[in-house]
This record gives C-alpha cells, sequence and structure tokens, in this order.
C-alpha cells in the first residue's frame, strides 16, 4: 500500500513511521510520500526517517531492515497524491508562528487561546477550512479511491469540512480519548483492548460515560475510590469531587471550560505561551536535524529529545491551576494517534474489523445534532469505512456544551465559504469562553491583522 502524509515535515511524523516499521503483516505500507510546502522542513524529517529504518537493522544486524518502507519527499501536491491508497492530512496553517499570535492575541483580551479550544481554535479553524476544502477537492480529483485520516486540528471541524467533498471516505482521529480510555482500564485492573469505552462528544470536548468489562460497568468502583481517581492524570486535573459530580470522566481539554478563568490566569503569568515554546523548541530542532553532514543517528536523536521536552511539558499551566505539579511517567503515555491510525489503515485495508474511537458523521447517532456533525463516537471499522456506534444520549450539561461549540464550528464553516466577517464575528462571539460580542470583534481585528490566511474575510 502506498501512504501519502501531507504536511510531512510535521514534528510527529516519525511516530507514524515509527508505527509502520514495526508492521509485519501482510498488505503493510510499502512506501510513504512526504509533501510539505517547506524544503528545509522535508530535508530534516526525512533524515529523522532515515534513521529510523537504519535502527530497525535486520536479523544481522548490518543495515537497515530490507522491509522497511521506501521514503520520498516533494513540494508538489498532485505528485503526491497519485496512486495513494491512504493519505494523512496534518497540516498546519500558519505554522508555529501562528499559533504562538493566537495564543498572545486571545490573552490580551482576556481569553482562552489554545490552538483547538476558545478564541485560538476558531482563529486556526478560520485559517485551515478554505485550505482543508482546498486539499479535499484536490484528493477527490487526484486520488479519488484514496482514504483520507484527518489529523489536521481542529480535527472534528476539518474532518466536517473535508467529508463535504469527500463524505465517508475522510476519518478524523485524536488520540485523547484512546489514552483517558487506556488510563481507566488499568486502574480497573483491565487489559485496555478488554475494555469497552462509553465515550460520546465532539472533539476534545467529550466524556467517558462508562467503562465496561465482561459486560459489566466498572467506571461507578473507579468514581467511587478516591485514591484511584486521584492517581492518575485526568483525576488530578479535575478533582475527585467535581468527577463525581459529573459521573463521567471528561476528556482533559474539558479543563479549559471547567477551570476556563483560572487556565487563563495561569497563561497570563507564564513566561511563554505553548505555541511560543514549541515554536522555539521546533526552530532548534529542525536546524539541528537538518544540519549538512552530521553523524548517523543524529537527527532521530535530537527528534527523541526534543519529543521528550514537549510530552514532559503538555498542558503545565493546567496542572499548575490543579496543582498535581510535574507528569507521572504513566500520563507520559500519549493514546498513540500513530497506532490508531494503523489500526484504522488495517481495519480498511484488509478487512479487520476494529472498534476506534474516531471522528465520523453523526448520522442519527446523537439526536441533538444533524446528520452532517462530525462527532467523536466508538466505531466498528471494517472494509467499507467507520460506522458510529449507537450510544446513550447526552445530558443536559454536556448537550449544551456540545451543541454550542457545534454552532460555532458551523459559523465557522460558513465564514469560509462565504468569506464573510459577520459570520467570523459570530463565530467567535457565540463560543462559550469568549464573553461579549465587542471582544469578539477586536478578536478578528487582532487576527485579521497579523494573519495573511485571513484576508479573504471581508
Amino acid at each position: 500500500m502506498r501512504l501519502t502524509i501531507l504536511g510531512g515535515g510535521g514534528f510527529r511524523v516519525p511516530l507514524v513511521y515509527g508505527a509502520l516499521l514495526g508492521d509485519r503483516a501482510e498488505g503493510r505500507v510499502s512506501h510513504v510520500t512526504l509533501y510539505d510546502e517547506d524544503p528545509a522542513r522535508l530535508t530534516a524529517m526525512t533524515r529523522v526517517l532515515r534513521d529510523q529504518a537504519a535502527a530497525a537493522h535486520d536479523p544481522a544486524g548490518d543495515g537497515p531492515a530490507a522491509d522497511a518502507p521506501a521514503v520520498t519527499a516533494t513540494g508538489d501536491l498532485d505528485e503526491a497524491l497519485r496512486g495513494a491508497d491512504f493519505v494523512f492530512s496534518a497540516i498546519r496553517v500558519g505554522g508555529l508562528e501562528g499559533r504562538a499570535s493566537d495564543e498572545r492575541i486571545a490573552l490580551a483580551e482576556g481569553v482562552l487561546g489554545q490552538e483547538t479550544v476558545g478564541a485560538g481554535g476558531i482563529a486556526y479553524g478560520l485559517r485551515t477550512v478554505p485550505v482543508a476544502r482546498a486539499i479535499a477537492r484536490r484528493i477527490a480529483r487526484t486520488a479519488p479511491g484514496a482514504w483520507v485520516i484527518n489529523f489536521t486540528n481542529p480535527a472534528g471541524l476539518v474532518t466536517e469540512a473535508m467529508a463535504e467533498e469527500l463524505g465517508e471516505r475522510v476519518i478524523g482521529i485524536c488520540d485523547s480519548p484512546v489514552g483517558l480510555g487506556r488510563r481507566i482500564a488499568r486502574l480497573l485492573g483491565a487489559r485496555p483492548q478488554d475494555a469497552w469505552i462509553d465515550y460520546v462528544g465532539l472533539n476534545h470536548l467529550g466524556w467517558v460515560r462508562g467503562l465496561r468489562i465482561g459486560g459489566r460497568d466498572e467506571l461507578p468502583r473507579l468514581l467511587a475510590d478516591t485514591e484511584a481517581l486521584e492517581s492518575f492524570e485526568e483525576g488530578r486535573l479535575f478533582g475527585a469531587e467535581w468527577l463525581r459530580s459529573l459521573g463521567a470522566i471528561p476528556n482533559e481539554y474539558l479543563h479549559y471550560y471547567y477551570f476556563n478563568r483560572d487556565t487563563v490566569r495561569a497563561y497570563q503569568e507564564a513566561k511563554q505561551t505553548r505555541g511560543a515554546f514549541l515554536r522555539d523548541q521546533q526552530r532548534g530542532f529542525y536546524a539541528e536535524a537538518g544540519r549538512a553532514g552530521a553523524p548517523a543517528g543524529a537527527a532521530l536523536a535530537a527528534w527523541d529529545r526534543t519529543r521528550a521536552e514537549r510530552e514532559a511539558t503538555y498542558m503545565a499551566e493546567n496542572r499548575e491551576v490543579a496543582g498535581v505539579g510535574e507528569r507521572d511517567g504513566s500520563d507520559l503515555e500519549s493514546g498513540g494517534y500513530e497506532k490508531v491510525a494503523l489500526a484504522l489503515m488495517r481495519a480498511i485495508a484488509r478487512d479487520e474489523r476494529a472498534t476506534l474511537i474516531l471522528n465520523v458523521r453523526n448520522g442519527s447517532t446523537l439526536s441533538v445534532l444533524d446528520a452532517e456533525a462530525v462527532i467523536e463516537v466508538p466505531c466498528l471499522v471494517d472494509a467499507n469505512g467507520a460506522h458510529p456506534v449507537g450510544v446513550e444520549q447526552l445530558p443536559l450539561h454536556a448537550v449544551g456544551l456540545v451543541t454550542a461549540v457545534k454552532a460555532v464550528e458551523r459559523e465557522i464553516l460558513a465564514a469560509a465559504a462565504s468569506g464573510s466577517r459577520a459570520d467570523a464575528v459570530k463565530a467567535f462571539a457565540l463560543h462559550p469562553l469568549v464573553d461579549s460580542v465587542g471582544v469578539a470583534r477586536r478578536l478578528l481585528d487582532g487576527y485579521a491583522a497579523e494573519h495573511p490566511g485571513l484576508a479573504y474575510l471581508r
């Protein structure tokens, strides 16, 4: 099979390639094409993947594994797409400089600027949706038989935009629900693969309402145990008392909603926003990894060091608000978005049925949303794609958040299609974490002044 990665110079590409190196089953990916508009990033990432392939040596130990997927890099989108069986979309419109300014402009107005939540997520979505739609049209024309797996944030919104062109052939993924379910299952003494995770919501806005082991819901047992509840990251972030009040375990991103004022204050007081930290960190990494004449293995070593620091500092301000200190070793293990993507590819390409939490069209799954709305729920996956599983309806407090945020996403989609400034202002103003139409207007003015990608709004 042939895999194309859009945003192929991106920092997380080695996670995907590493997973492919470990796949020894029939019908595996034999060729990876990296597409990126930045030649320097492509050069650096190609060197990291070369080091990865060399590290996965053959049994004789004298060179790269013979079955390592071949890697090519290109800045030509049509060339990258031709012949692809699967396309991973992992683009970042505006780069990390854009993310840093999204955060800074929002915080200056006293609201959250996180890349997928609140004002920052709206600005990022307004920049990204027109590009994602154009890419979807190119895929439909150049690789109509390809399955598209969307990593690009805001993942639910971007998946919904691409689905306008690609229908059920685009599926969004995120590792947050998988990591949360894995941590809960292990606390309850079960192997994650043996547990059914009752999870529902939107991307970065969902809740685990139950976890069934052998047909029995074991989540109430966890909710009753304060010590166990506060032994893992989400439990420490939200606190046992609040989790028991909800009767569920929220996705970590709901901390931005439930503790918004505290988190905004912590972000304002931080020395550097998350986007600025990653921007500066990755400048150093790409310069080191792309340096000509570096010894074999140097690029991969630089990537490993950078990734370890990146993971250790994830959501540092939220942990400060909760007073929980540094991340535990068990929390540093992500859900493994690359593993989710590989499992999704296997299920489709080999017709190996799998159950995965994915971002897909709602259909009739959640009655509070229309059929075209992309939601994040458990899905059964086979050769025909991903099919959402029927779930219990959301409680009213969750309905309020989900419908409000989906309304914001719809205004972003409308603004990106019409170029209407009024639609864009409405997207900001309707968000639960933006408290004023006046603030919404100033936010849009601030973002438009800095981002060429918003020049289409008038």
